[in-house]
Parts: structure tokens; C-alpha cells; sequence
């Protein structure tokens, strides 16, 4: 929310709980100033006049006819001069009429999330241009074991944060708390301590985010935990929840690198995410599995978002009697986006120097390959080339179904 001049915002509410939240949720904002004026709608005088660059929240119950009135005086005295977001206990069909009518900029019922506010703050004070700042965030679930998750997020999250088109803030969210190497393949000491708000997960806010992340010389973020191989532990989903609804409102790109394993929180991350990609190789097992994996999230998120599938360490010509990408693509059909070459010498210096890909050739077979699925507009021309069907790598994952 840095903007060239101070953005005001001003709450009016005689809730002290509500008035700290939203206090806690912009300190750490250095060009925002936060004014609570603490009445009630209907005692509301001329104090939202005058007011320059700034938002109204106004909190009230919706269930009080003589609220609503007070409401709608306000708007009038207003007249479009500033943005109001409204708080209230409930929503059905009567309020949301009640509210088109007014054209409030927003409504959000309690109890709310912060992050909720801030991202419909910083829409009301950008107006039409805030569509644009809108979080985008990606997801990258392994089918098995090494198949290269980790290398792949990671990369995509530089290219993201790095790109002309998504370049702005970029966070790396390592959900892998038991093993996870996020932050020891860019070198960096992971800082997420999630028994810090284990066991009150409205602790987290920018504030508490911003010690607990490491940063990357390039500017980009890591939100890692210190792994715990002798611990296997499932976290309340509020948890992980509450860290990446903040994570997303404060960053512009979320990269999140999942663990195998099926989490009670797994469906709600899956869920808010954008993109979700499944990153496999080109093995008979591997595929086999793909395609299960694909069925179970089907069956647990239907068809509110589509797995896409990334084969890594992928061989266009395989040996004799081997997987070729004409297999791959019959099985996975259109989940399929796209493959990633097999460079080992270049993951593996990366991956033992502690650096991106990119920083040891930019202009990589792996780096344009995957470029060409996250960010097809800026990745070279691809050569598409057709191949013959091995009847042999076919019959063997026909059998998986």
C-alpha cells in the first residue's frame, strides 16, 4: 500500500476489539494513518469531510433499520467524495441490495479477517486500478518423492518476481513443515516458528510475518519453518489458513510448496489457489499415481479448479521401451502442460551453490521450458514436434486406471 503520499484511513466504530485489529493490521504501513472515531453511525457528524486519499470503515448492525438511514445519510453528505467499506454482523439478499443501493465500496461481516480489509482497502484507494494488485498465488503438489517440486516452485517464484509482466512482490510459502529444504536451497535460515501461533493464530500479523521471513538478495521472500524430521505433526487449519490469508494480502505473487502428504488443511490451500500444478516425472509409477492424484482432488474440490500437470526431467526421446511425450499426453489429455527438460549438472550446481537456475544460465533449457507454462508470453518459441505412439509405455499406465 506504499503510495507517494500519506492514505488515511477512518474507522467508525465503537468496537475497541475491532479498532485494535484494524490498528494492528495497517502499523506496519509507514504511509498510512489510521483515525478511529469512536460513535456510532447514526452521532456521526461532518467528520469524514475534507478527508484527501483516504477510505471510511464504518461498523454498524445491519439488523437496525435506523443504522441503515444513518448509513445512507452519510453516503448522501458524501456524495462519491470517498470510499466506504461497511462492517456488519450479517449478509442476506436485503443488506446486499441495501448496499448495491448505496454503492458502498465493499462489505465484510464479522468476525473479519484483516487481510480481508486491507485488500479491500487498497481497492476502494486504487479504485478501478486495483483488479490489477489482486494476489496471484500458485500451488506446486508433488506426486512423489524427488520429483523436483521444490527446484520448480522456486524458479517459477523468480520468474514471477522477476518478470515484466507479474514483477512485484513475490513470497515462497514452504507448507513442508517436517522436511521441507526451501530456504537451505537458496541458502537462506528458515524463521517460521508456527509454535508461536500454534495456539492463537490471530498473533500473526505484518508485524509478526515480517520477523518470521527470510529474505533473499533479490528481494524475494521465504516463509520456511526449521525442519523437524523426528516430528510428524498436523496443524490446526486455521493456522495455516490465518498465515498464507495474510501472506496473500501483503505480497503480490505466493508461491506455495506443498508436502505429499494429505493434510486437513490441504483442500482449503488447494482451493485458494489460482494455479495448481502436480509436478511428476516420466515413469510408469509416477504416472500412474498422477492420475490418481487428480481423481482424489476432483473428488474433494470438484471442479473449482483443474489440476495441471508438469512432467519433469522430461525426455521427448525415450529408449526402446520407454514413456515418450505422446503417452504422456494421451493419458494426463489436457491436464498436461508441459515438460521440463532433464539438466541434472545445472540443478545440481544450483542446488549445492545455494542459487536459482537462472542465475547459472538464464537462457537454460529447464528455465525456458518452464517459463513457457507460467509465463508463455515472455518464453522463446517452442519447436513442437510430433512423435509416434509407444504402444508399450501406453498399455502399462492404461492399467493404472
Amino acid at each position: 500500500m506504499a503510495a507517494s503520499k500519506t492514505q488515511h484511513i477512518v474507522l467508525v466504530s465503537t468496537d475497541k476489539n475491532l479498532a485494535q485489529e484494524i490498528k494492528t493490521a495497517f502499523s506496519a504501513f509507514e504511509a498510512t494513518e489510521l483515525a478511529a472515531i469512536h460513535k456510532p453511525v447514526a452521532d456521526l457528524g461532518n467528520e469524514l469531510h475534507g478527508v484527501e486519499n483516504g477510505v471510511a470503515i464504518i461498523d454498524l448492525d445491519t439488523r437496525k433499520l435506523d443504522e441503515l438511514e444513518s448509513l445512507q445519510r452519510v453516503m448522501r453528505r458524501l456524495d462519491g467524495g470517498m470510499p466506504v467499506i461497511v462492517v456488519g454482523q450479517e449478509f442476506d439478499p436485503a443488506t446486499a441490495r441495501v448496499m448495491m443501493q448505496l454503492r458502498v465500496s465493499d462489505f465484510l461481516v464479522k468476525p473479519i479477517s484483516t487481510a480481508d480489509l486491507v485488500r479491500s482497502c487498497v481497492r476502494a484507494l486504487k479504485g478501478s486500478e486495483a483488479a490489477a494488485s489482486e494476489s496471484q498465488v500458485l500451488t506446486f503438489m508433488p506426486v512423489a518423492g524427488g520429483v523436483g517440486n521444490t527446484t520448480i516452485a522456486l524458479e517459477t517464484a523468480f520468474l514471477l518476481h522477476n518478470s515484466a509482466v507479474r514483477g512485484a512482490s513475490t513470497c515462497v510459502v514452504d507448507l513442508n513443515f517436517q522436511q521441507g529444504v526451501c530456504a537451505e536451497y537458496l541458502d537462506l535460515e528458515p524463521r517460521f516458528d508456527i509454535t508461536e501461533i500454534e495456539n492463537q493464530p490471530e498473533r500473526l500479523d505484518r508485524r509478526l510475518l515480517d520477523v518470521m521471513l527470510s529474505k533473499h538478495e533479490s528481494g524475494l521472500s521465504v516463509l520456511a519453518a526449521p525442519v523437524q524430521p523426528t516430528e510428524m505433526r498436523s496443524f490446526n487449519a486455521d493456522v495455516v489458513i490465518r498465515m498464507l490469508d495474510l501472506v496473500s494480502a501483503y505480497f503480490d505473487n505466493v508461491v506455495i510448496d506443498m508436502p505429499r502428504t494429505w493434510f486437513p488443511w490441504t483442500e482449503a490451500v488447494l482451493l485458494g489457489s489460482d494455479r495448481l500444478f502436480l509436478v511428476t516425472e516420466m515413469t510408469v509409477p509416477c504416472l500412474r499415481h498422477t492420475q490418481r492424484l487428480i481423481k482424489a482432488i476432483d473428488q474433494a474440490v470438484g471442479k473449482q479448479i483443474k489440476p495441471q500437470v508438469i512432467a519433469n526431467r522430461f525426455e521427448k526421446r525415450a529408449f526402446e521401451n520407454g514413456i515418450r511425450q505422446a503417452d504422456v499426453e494421451e493419458i494426463l489429455g489436457d491436464h498436461f502442460v508441459g515438460g521440463i527438460s532433464n539438466n541434472y549438472r545445472l540443478v545440481r550446481e544450483a542446488v549445492d551453490r545455494g542459487v536459482p537456475l537462472h542465475s547459472i544460465d538464464k537462457n537454460s533449457n529447464v528455465v525456458n521450458d518452464l517459463k513457457r507454462i507460467i509465463l508463455p508470453g515472455e518464453a522463446p518459441a517452442a519447436i513442437v514436434e510430433k512423435r509416434g505412439i509407444l504402444s508399450y509405455g501406453r498399455s502399462l499406465l492404461k492399467r493404472a486406471g
